[in-house]
Parts: structure tokens; C-alpha cells; sequence
């Protein structure tokens, strides 16, 4: 029986074909599966499969039985065996991401926010409930290994239940939300958005003591288990309430179109690139999404003026804008000029501001600005670049308050506090190679003119000594002329000659080019 198979794991783990599900073997071979499907399209190592199966207690021939396993595994999909692919250092789940629910998932909950975004909150709504009808039960709860996983897949509906409840609340459905709500508080007691929007659908009921108490109630949690205070947000809407403030009874018809602006700040990408194959790799390796990352994954690119920091950071975000599907920010922290360096207190407001929050909502205090910064950001899947820094200091603040979150930081300095205090990675951007540099020139200067001189094409990319601003300059003044000939009248016309423009350097001056530093692991 051939189709496509349907792989599960918002709940019980289960893989389908056309509605029928196949039995899939014994705990190691499901621990196996579990792991393959969470990382689809990606290899998993066996290191990493060894850990799923026996969590930190493996036997010595456990490479061995991962490797059997499998083939059991292969035995179970049938007609679909290929579709786990063997792939140094491990294995591979091969699989489009309709064929998954917790894909499908993620794609109705990307589709719901730019719908909220554009302002059409009923279509939002309809579209977080189909993705919540996808969650089943407890996921992976028979893979003991795999708590933290399971962990991390409530979390994400627990998001899309706040989304889509704090939704019904803007469009004055009070009502409808609080018998939703109730058992959300009840589960997840530290939970203050959602303790939150139970507060305002009360009150908005006319129930303001149970409003209240759900507060109180709330407030006893967090003292008796974390040992906090509620957080400023919550506490300031307790403080509405007490004072029956009318701001809380109003649900805008319309909301700004502004606050559903979703930022998308990048600059555009320096063109033409070439090159920096390696330095991307590294990238999409620090920046990628994993079960291990608790915090916001952050590289940090440094190296020598004009060597292509900023065009490194910006080739790899746009190549990976489609990973975080709640905006990119960016900023020039202006580092290499003094005194005019921005602080963080002003890019924070910058970054409040392109996520919504309205200017007189911004808090002067910085420390109250830098905490609302993370608020904002802690359930968001951003981009941050954080161009031309100065210090660690200037970074530090600026950091978002999701595991969702990823930020590139650009500086000369090579940010060690940055690096010991956050865990960040650290990537030199050394001078581009030699064919690097003459593929660059090529493309900037033009096929004819190296067709028409290829040994002053030569000594161009040999005089930048692999510096790319230092090239893209030499080429601007080259072309900065309007003739437009063939490359046999360029070959002899004096005004536009690379011969007479370019230095006579050798391609022995990479030898001698100063490189910012070796890439080193951190």
C-alpha cells in the first residue's frame, strides 16, 4: 500500500498512511522516530540518538544497536524505508512539511500573525484554532529522554492559546474567553499573560472581585514557588482594576494599523557577494534551532574595517529571513565614532517602537525600558543584527529575551565579555582569498574589461589585498565613466584603461596581507 506517510507528534507519537496507522516497534525504535521527525530534513548524529534512546546511560554497544534499530525502523515504513536516510554523522527523516504535524502547526501559527498583522484578527483566530485542533494529548509521553522536547511543544501551544485568546479579547468576546482561560491558569499558574487576559475578561464581565482574586491568587504562586512579586505588567493592570479605570471597559473598533506592522529592518544585501562560503556555514551552525538552546543564540562577527562584517551579517539574514516569521531588527550602533555611539537606552526604544509599543507606552526608566524590551521579545521568533558595535556593554542590554530570538553582532572589537558572559560565538572575517577577490572585481568592473585586460584584472584583485571595500572603491572609480565600447576598443582606450588605473601590486601581496585574526573556535 504506497502514499505518503503522515508523521505525528502533537500528542501520542504515530505515523499514518491514509489514515491507517503503522505500528511502529519498541520504545528505542520510537525514541529513534521521535527524534528524526523533530529534526526533519536535518541529520541527527547517533551521539544524539544514543542520548534520546538510553539518556546518559548507554551500554557500549550502543552505536550498534542504533544502527539496528533503524533497520527495523526502515522495516516498519515499508515502501517509505528510503525516507530515513543514512547521512554522516548519523541519520535523516526525508519529508515535506505537510507530511508533519508540528510543521503544519508552525505554519498555520506564522500564517495566523501576519494576519493579525495586516489587522484581520477573526481570520487570525480561525486559523490559530485549526492549528490548536492538530495538538492530540501529552507528546512523547512514553520517551522519558524526551521531556525537554515535550516541554518545548506545550510551550508552543500554550503560545497559540494566549495568541488566539488575547485576539477574542480585542474583538470584546470577554465572555466567550474565560471558560478557556480558567483551566489554562489553573495548569500553568505562573503564567501571567494568560492570568492576565483572565483578569480583563472578568472584569470586562462585570465579575471584579473574581477578577482580583485571580490576582491574589496569582501573586501567592509566584511568592510561595519562585519567590517574586508579579511582574510591572501584570501588576499595573491589578492596579486598573482597583481603580476602575474606564480605559479598561474600551475595545477599539479598529486597532492602528501601525501596531500590526510587523519590523522588518534589514538593510539591503551588499551586492554583488562572492565568497564567505565558509564564514555562512558557521552561521547557519551558531544560529540554528535546537532542543539544547535555552537562550538567544548570538554570533558575534569581528574583524578588520572594510573587510565585509556588515555584508557577511546581511548575505546570511536575508538567505534565512523565513526563519523568523515575527520580524528582523537591525540597528547601526555607530561604534566607530565615539561619542556619537548610540546608547542602548535609545535603540531599545527604536526596537519598542517597531514592535508596536506605542511611544508614550515606553518607559523613560532604563531598566523598566530594557525589561519591556524582553517582554516584547520573549515569545517572538526575531532576527536582531546589532551593526558596528562598540563594546560588550553596548550589546549586553540589547539582547532579546526569547530562546525564539538570533542575533548577529558586527564589531571591531572582538567582544570577549560578550563571548565569556553570554556564551556568544565568535567568527573572524578574514581577508578574501585570491580567486575571491578577482571573481569580485569581475563582477564589479565587468566581463569586458577582463576579457580586455585580464593581467590588470589580476593586479586589481591583487592590490586590495583581499580587502573587499578597498576593491569595490578601486572598481567605482574605474567605472565611474559613461563608455560603453567593445572589449577590443576598451583594450585601447587610454581614458578607461585598467592598465593605467590599477597599481602594479603581484598576487604575492595576499602573502603579506594582515589578516584580523584566525577563526577560533569559542
Amino acid at each position: 500500500m504506497g502514499g505518503p506517510l503522515e508523521f505525528r507528534i502533537m500528542g501520542p507519537l504515530g505515523v499514518f498512511r491514509k489514515g491507517e496507522e503503522l505500528r511502529i516497534g519498541g520504545p528505542r525504535e520510537r525514541a529513534i522516530l521521535a527524534s528524526l521527525v523533530l529534526n526533519a530534513n536535518r541529520v541527527v548524529g547517533v551521539d544524539r540518538l544514543i542520548e534520546a534512546v538510553w539518556g546518559g546511560h548507554a551500554p557500549r554497544s550502543a552505536r550498534g544497536q542504533i544502527a539496528i534499530c533503524v533497520s527495523r525502523l526502515r522495516r516498519a515504513l515499508g515502501d517509505r524505508a528510503d525516507d530515513v536516510m543514512t547521512s554522516s554523522p548519523g541519520y535523516l527523516l526525508r519529508a515535506a512539511p505537510e507530511q508533519i504535524d508540528r510543521l503544519r502547526f508552525d505554519d498555520l501559527v506564522a500564517r495566523a500573525r501576519r494576519q493579525a498583522a495586516g489587522g484581520d484578527r477573526e481570520g487570525a483566530i480561525t486559523v490559530l484554532r485549526d492549528a490548536l485542533a492538530l495538538w492530540r494529548g501529552t507528546p512523547f509521553e512514553d520517551i522519558h529522554s524526551m521531556r525537554y522536547d515535550a516541554a518545548r511543544l506545550r510551550e508552543s501551544r500554550l503560545e497559540a492559546i494566549e495568541a488566539c485568546l488575547e485576539l477574542e479579547l480585542e474583538l470584546g468576546n470577554h465572555l466567550k474567553v474565560i471558560a478557556e482561560l480558567v483551566p489554562v491558569v489553573e495548569e500553568h499558574p505562573l503564567r501571567e499573560r494568560a492570568r492576565a487576559q483572565l483578569m480583563l475578561a472578568q472584569y470586562r464581565s462585570g465579575r471584579r472581585a473574581e477578577s482580583l482574586r485571580t490576582y491574589q491568587e496569582g501573586r501567592r504562586h509566584l511568592v510561595e514557588q519562585v519567590g517574586l512579586e508579579p511582574g510591572p505588567e501584570l501588576r499595573r493592570l491589578h492596579d486598573q482594576i482597583l481603580r476602575d479605570e474606564s480605559a479598561l471597559m474600551e475595545v477599539p473598533e479598529v486597532r492602528r494599523a501601525e501596531e500590526f506592522v510587523l519590523p522588518s529592518q534589514l538593510p539591503p544585501q551588499t551586492l554583488p557577494f562572492t565568497g564567505r562560503t565558509a564564514e555562512l556555514a558557521v552561521l547557519d551552525d551558531a544560529l540554528r534551532f535546537s532542543p539544547e538552546t535555552t537562550g538567544p543564540g548570538t554570533v558575534v562577527v569581528t574583524g578588520l574595517g572594510g573587510f565585509g562584517k556588515t555584508a557577511l551579517a546581511l548575505r546570511w539574514a536575508h538567505r534565512r529571513i523565513a526563519q523568523f516569521p515575527d520580524g528582523q531588527l537591525f540597528a547601526d550602533l555607530q561604534g566607530d565614532e565615539g561619542a556619537a555611539a548610540l546608547t542602548p537606552g535609545v535603540v531599545a526604544g527604536r526596537f519598542l517602537r517597531a514592535l508596536g509599543v506605542a511611544g508614550h507606552a515606553i518607559p523613560e526608566d532604563l531598566s523598566e525600558k530594557l525589561a519591556l524590551y524582553r517582554s516584547r521579545t520573549a515569545r517572538r521568533r526575531l532576527l536582531v543584527v546589532l551593526d558596528n558595535a562598540r563594546d560588550s556593554a553596548q550589546v549586553i542590554p540589547l539582547l532579546p529575551g526569547g530562546a525564539h530570538c538570533r542575533v548577529i553582532v558586527t564589531s571591531r572589537d572582538p567582544l570577549d565579555e560578550l563571548v565569556a558572559r553570554q556564551g556568544a560565538h565568535r567568527e573572524f572575517v578574514r581577508p578574501l582569498g585570491f580567486e575571491e577577490s578577482r571573481a569580485l572585481a569581475v563582477m564589479l568592473v565587468g566581463t569586458a574589461r577582463m576579457e580586455a585586460e585580464p593581467q590588470a584584472m589580476t593586479r586589481l584583485a591583487a592590490s586590495s589585498s583581499g580587502c573587499p571595500l578597498t576593491l569595490r572603491m578601486a572598481a567605482a572609480r574605474l567605472c565611474s565613466g559613461s563608455y560603453r565600447g567593445s572589449a577590443d576598443e576598451l583594450a585601447g582606450h587610454d581614458g578607461y584603461s585598467l592598465a593605467r588605473m590599477v597599481p602594479r601590486a603581484s598576487v604575492s601581496a595576499f602573502a603579506d596581507a594582515a589578516a584580523p585574526g584566525e577563526r577560533q573556535p569559542t
